[in-house]
């Protein structure tokens, strides 16, 4: 039969390589001027492709709708995409966190075995094309799928795959426009939001002050200071920003804030804090031991002159403010609570988190979809027979990590690997 596939991503070029090895016709519809411009830009360039983690895993690093990705991920693995990009001629290597590169650090040759498969299969690519409905005929009460419409142009197909992202980075062609195919075909569309994705502070001029200061091997917690919970905690590298704070520790901390009961209340009450630990391998004991010996040895200086050795100079005039320690005071004149105080600071530094930046500066997307309108095994429309779903576009998303790239290739091989 004919599918037509609808968005040139890795979920849609997954899905029409599927299809086709499955014997069909099928015709890949991409509004851009050319396919993947999202994975080109995934992993700072490099293509972050999957992770080496078993596949239960993946479904714990999936919070928004894990258990419904279990049949997709028996059909297509981390194993299967690897193998996929090997026979296409890349070899792949693992990082720090289990992540999976291609050897090359260049997503363009992980894009490259995509287009190249689906030039051998013979599937028929055609972009600069924008679909503007998808068209079904409702017979003995069942809605089917008979085509699409494009460009004032109609095709005909008894299958369609839509796999046309989120709303996130739509300068890539993610522009949500698939959300209002499906919403007039009578799908929910579950609320929109931003996850992977910057945090901003009501804290403006500390932010500022701090801007551009990258921090490695830093903890946090995100906590809910009305409840006391902890809704997130890690370790590794983060930097400050003109709005708030960024990198991959804060990415990973918005993806499980997204999905924060009341978090747009909880902003407003300014409830949500962000706690660093500065030195996060130390005790606050020895710590306090090793400010004790810095203080020791710069005894004659003032405090503002004093902490060159333990923290980066752009942080030092904040901590000193923070510290409510005269910057002018003899390093020798300080008191052991001063001191005291100074360590709870640099272990308990509090920034005040107000919001998400704008749905445009996230990786991807959450929200999309109702997963209780898809069958998880087929990504069929349980509304809409010859409707599948695939990637970006249902309401599922992953930590960072290589996760959300292989979301995209299960549910794209899933959707495109049965015949009827």
């Amino acid at each position: 039969m004919r599918v037509i596939v609808i968005g040139g991503g890795p979920a849609g070029m997954m899905a029409a390589i599927s299809a086709k090895q499955n014997g069909n016709e099928v015709i890949l519809l991409e509004k851009m001027k050319s396919l993947g411009r999202k994975l080109l830009i995934t992993g700072k360039g490099r293509c972050n492709i999957t992770s080496s983690l078993g596949m239960d895993e993946f479904i714990k690093n999936t919070p928004c709708n894990g258990m419904f990705l279990h049949s997709c991920y028996q059909n297509y693995t981390n194993k299967d995409i690897i193998q996929f990009l090997k026979e296409q001629g890349l070899k792949v290597k693992e990082e720090r966190g289990h992540r999976i590169f291609p050897v090359t650090d260049k997503s363009e040759d992980v894009l490259k075995c995509f287009t190249q498969k689906l030039k051998q299969l013979g599937v028929i690519v055609k972009q600069d094309m924008q679909v503007t409905q998808i068209l079904v005929k409702a017979e003995n009460n069942i809605k089917k799928v008979i085509g699409v419409k494009v460009n004032d142009e109609v095709i005909e197909a008894e299958k369609v795959i839509l796999a046309t992202g989120g709303r996130s980075y739509p300068l890539t062609g993610s522009t949500g426009d698939g959300y209002e195919l499906v919403k007039k075909l009578g799908h929910n569309i579950i609320h929109i939001k931003p996850s992977l994705v910057p945090l901003t502070s009501c804290e403006k001029y500390m932010c500022q002050q701090l801007q551009g200061l990258s921090l490695k091997n830093v903890g946090i917690q995100l906590i809910d200071s009305e409840t006391r919970k902890i809704i997130y905690k890690d370790f590794g590298e983060m930097l400050f920003t003109h709005f708030g704070v960024s990198g991959p520790i804060i990415l990973s901390a918005s993806a499980h804030l997204v999905h924060y009961p009341k978090v747009e209340a909880k902003f407003k009450q300014e409830a949500i804090k962000l706690i660093i630990d500065f030195k996060p391998a130390l005790t606050e004991e020895k710590l306090n031991q090793r400010i004790l010996r810095d203080f020791q040895e710069a005894k004659n200086r003032q405090f503002k002159n004093s902490l060159d050795r333990l923290l980066p100079q752009k942080l030092i005039p904040v901590i000193i403010s923070r510290s409510d320690i005269d910057s002018n005071k003899q390093v020798n004149s300080i008191t052991k609570e001063e001191r005291r105080k100074l360590t709870k600071l640099l272990k308990n530094f509090v920034v005040k988190i107000n919001g998400f930046r704008p749905i445009e500066e996230a990786i991807i997307t959450s929200g999309g979809v109702c997963t209780k309108e898809i069958n998880p095994k087929t990504m069929e429309s349980k509304k809409i027979k010859g409707l599948y779903f695939a990637g970006e576009i249902i309401d599922v998303d992953s930590y960072t990590g290589g996760f959300n790239l292989q979301i995209a290739y299960s549910t794209g091989y899933t959707a495109g690997m049965l015949k009827e």
